[in-house]
């Protein structure tokens, strides 16, 4: 039988696993189960809004069927079907929570991950209760390993990562050993892929990243619980996880390992209230304040934003293309436009992000009065902030800035205000409002020995 041959030191994915098969409910705090269970309906009413889309079709296209439910959809499907159709759709439209210092977007993996494997399996609600706390915890934890490094060597942090963090979170559920945990996390690691070319062409494949980490990490669990091995250094070897996605900047592992247990820092996850990329959305915020001075469109010469370097290259640049964006789904990761919808609409919802309404010539004629200017101050990834400087017609300028991104630690949404969230994607998605808190209800008890099963009743 193959064993991995001895160490001199314990590797990063054995004090992980060590951890990992170790936690129990009593171990995790309050506050990261409340956030747990936000996660659950956030991801669920997205996945509602979004099953419709061409991208979900040509998804649901590419599946097979079983037992797993994919929110929203009729029948059942195997778990890597209902984990790649949940967290795609989750994802899909740019409106899941986020985590300020990755960025990374938890909820898309970690839920449709655990979700699938714990219908596959049977497991009760505390099981999936630890996967997605640990899955969550680690996935947030290790996008501050080396900040800004993975996207500027051409990756989707929440691809690649999430990828481990899911392989991780199915591991907890699946109640694997520690040397099964260890070899799932190392198989992930061959497994995490996803680039950022889609800024180029506003096309579909960032939709799909969440989903694909969320099945390869089932795939990398089952794996392992098969006998399958995976290298234990994956995380900091020589030809590991950081040296191939980010080998511009030397890795702290300590954010990873720090406090691990005791400080849940899944507990500042930001959930959003714009449909578009996280880091616009302090600047939407200006745009509404600007317009409600009275301020008409037609009055303002230009609009100088103050920005983070890091953000540069997939939210203002090419300018022109940012904007002009020829897709809704670009749209929503150029600042000018989501700034326009802000001053002209006071919101960036999912009904912005439209052919029309990206075409709208008012649209337009805002969005190419907006330009950027570096600040080497900005505290990007730390905290995402927001400002603008307008010139008006008449020479006065009026300026204001957002410290902080609403929805995230210094200001988070309520749990009414995130319930309501699900309710009206949920509707808007074609859910009655009565099947919406029907869900709801479910999620109140999905971790205190609820029957999982009943996930089954909103395969509709």
């Amino acid at each position: 039988m193959n064993q991995h041959s001895p160490l001199a030191t314990t590797t990063i994915a054995e004090t992980l696993a060590r951890w990992i098969v170790g936690l129990s409910r009593d171990g995790i705090s309050q506050k990261a189960i409340d956030i747990s269970r936000m996660l659950i309906i956030d991801m669920a009413g997205l996945a509602i809004a979004a099953r419709k889309e061409d991208y979900v079709a040509a998804t649901i296209a590419a599946t097979d069927k079983g037992v797993a439910t994919a929110i929203g959809h009729n029948g059942g499907f195997d778990a890597f079907s209902a984990a790649l159709i949940n967290g795609t759709a989750a994802h899909g439209e740019d409106f899941d929570d986020t985590f300020e210092g990755g960025p990374v977007h938890s909820g898309a993996v970690i839920v449709p991950a655990v979700l699938a494997v714990c219908e596959r399996e049977g497991l009760s609600g505390d099981r999936l209760l630890k996967g997605v706390a640990v899955g969550v915890e680690l996935l947030c934890r290790l996008s501050l390993v080396a900040p800004k490094a993975i996207h500027t060597a051409g990756f989707h942090p929440t691809a690649v990562i999430g990828t481990i963090a899911a392989a991780a979170a199915v591991s907890a559920s699946l109640d694997l050993s520690e040397s099964e945990t260890v070899s799932a996390i190392g198989i992930a690691g061959s497994m995490a892929a996803g680039i950022i070319e889609y800024l180029a062409e506003g096309t579909w494949t960032k939709r799909m990243h969440a989903g694909n980490a969320a099945q390869s990490g089932i795939r990398a669990a089952l794996m392992a619980r098969g006998g399958f091995l995976g290298p234990r250094t994956v995380i900091e070897g020589t030809h590991g996880f950081f040296h191939a996605f980010a080998p511009s900047r030397a890795p702290d592992f300590g954010v990873l390992l720090r406090d691990l247990g005791h400080d849940w820092i899944m507990e500042t996850i930001a959930f959003k209230p714009y449909a578009c990329g996280t880091m616009t959305q302090p600047f939407i915020d200006c745009a509404i304040q600007l317009a409600e001075t009275g301020v008409s469109a037609d009055q303002i010469v230009e609009i100088v934003c103050d920005v983070g370097e890091g953000t540069v290259h997939r939210l203002w640049e090419p300018l022109a293309v940012k904007h002009a964006p020829q897709t809704p789904y670009a749209a929503k990761f150029s600042t000018p436009i989501c700034m326009a919808f802000g001053f002209l609409d006071r919101k960036a919802g999912l009904a912005q992000f439209t052919e029309e309404r990206i075409a709208d010539p008012a649209v337009r004629a805002l969005a190419a009065k907006i330009r950027y200017r570096i600040d080497p101050n900005d505290e990007y990834p730390k905290n995402f902030t927001g400002h603008l400087l307008a010139t008006l017609s008449d020479g006065s300028q009026k300026e204001f800035r957002q410290p902080y991104m609403r929805g995230g630690k210094h200001a988070p949404l309520t749990v009414q205000e995130i319930e309501t969230k699900f309710v009206d994607n949920a509707v808007y998605g074609g859910w009655s409002r009565e099947t919406a808190l029907a869900f709801l209800d479910l999620s109140q008890t999905i971790f205190d020995g609820a029957d999982l099963g009943r996930v089954k009743e909103f395969a509709l």
